[in-house]
């Protein structure tokens, strides 16, 4: 089967799954409803810094739940399936971009739901929405890849979490320092040079993806 047509397949493969057992995404949505709500329940007025942090937070934990066992979920047999059908690299490419479409659309709704349950005080609307974008991303892209390497351990839960934490890191703290400008200033450019820093580390992740994943999934 030829790249592109294969990635459209297992891409599609994927969110027909996804449909028939809509109880995940389902069961996804309440718990991000339901820290949001615990939010709106425990601070009286959430504003400035604080709702940054929380927003992030949010994101994150839905991030985890959402994508991050995305191959740790895969049967042997299924894997042994999708080695006969593609190669590696579409495998790989059409996890990330579901996972992508995934963490786009979930990261909508949160905001949406946030904005109701504790206000929106962003100022800059342009630079954080690029910063929700490419963030959403950048932590499908992340976990994707760190799911497809954890898999093929043991533990792999505690080697997720293991490898999550460096990566991690350095975009929360781009993904912060974005919205915290967005809070004080309508003005993208402020904020350019870290958007292009979040396009680098998207970039690099991919690649980084492409170039691996076929050796994990020889063994």
């Amino acid at each position: 089967m030829q790249f592109w047509p294969s990635v459209f397949t297992l891409f599609k493969k994927d969110l027909l799954f996804e449909m028939r057992q809509k109880y995940a995404i389902s069961g996804i949505m309440l718990y991000m409803f339901c820290i949001v709500f615990i939010i709106f329940m425990t601070f009286n007025e959430v504003r400035g810094p604080v709702w940054v942090v929380l927003f992030w937070i949010v994101i994150l934990f839905t991030a985890v739940n959402a994508v991050a066992k995305s191959f740790l979920q895969e049967s042997p047999g299924r894997q042994l399936y999708y080695y006969t059908l593609a190669s590696p690299q579409a495998i790989i490419l059409a996890k990330i971009f579901y996972n992508i479409c995934v963490m786009l659309f979930l990261s909508a709704v949160a905001l949406l739901f946030y904005r109701i349950t504790s206000g929106y005080p962003i100022i800059d609307n342009r630079s954080f929405l690029f910063a929700l974008a490419l963030g959403a991303i950048a932590l499908a892209t992340t976990f994707s890849m760190i799911s497809a390497i954890a898999s093929k351990a043991s533990n792999s839960g505690t080697l997720m979490a293991i490898l999550s934490f460096p990566m991690l890191i350095p975009i929360l703290l781009i993904l912060i320092r974005i919205s915290l400008n967005a809070l004080q200033q309508n003005n993208l450019m402020v904020n350019a040079q870290d958007l292009l820093y979040l396009l680098g580390l998207n970039v690099l992740i991919i690649a980084m993806a492409l170039i691996l994943f076929p050796y994990l999934w020889r063994d």
